[in-house]
C-alpha cells in the first residue's frame, strides 16, 4: 500500500501516472462538451 502510494506521488511529481491521465481525460472530454453546452 505505501509503496503504491509512494509511486503514485512520485508519478503525479513528473507528470505522469494514472492520476494525471484520469484529469487529462476528464478536461478532454469537458473541452469536447462545452461546445454543447448551449442546447440545454
Amino acid at each position: 500500500m505505501a509503496f503504491k502510494l509512494s509511486s503514485e506521488l512520485v508519478d503525479a511529481a513528473k507528470g505522469s501516472g494514472d492520476a494525471i491521465r484520469k484529469k487529462e481525460e476528464t478536461h478532454r472530454m469537458a473541452e469536447a462538451n462545452r461546445a454543447f453546452a448551449h442546447f440545454r
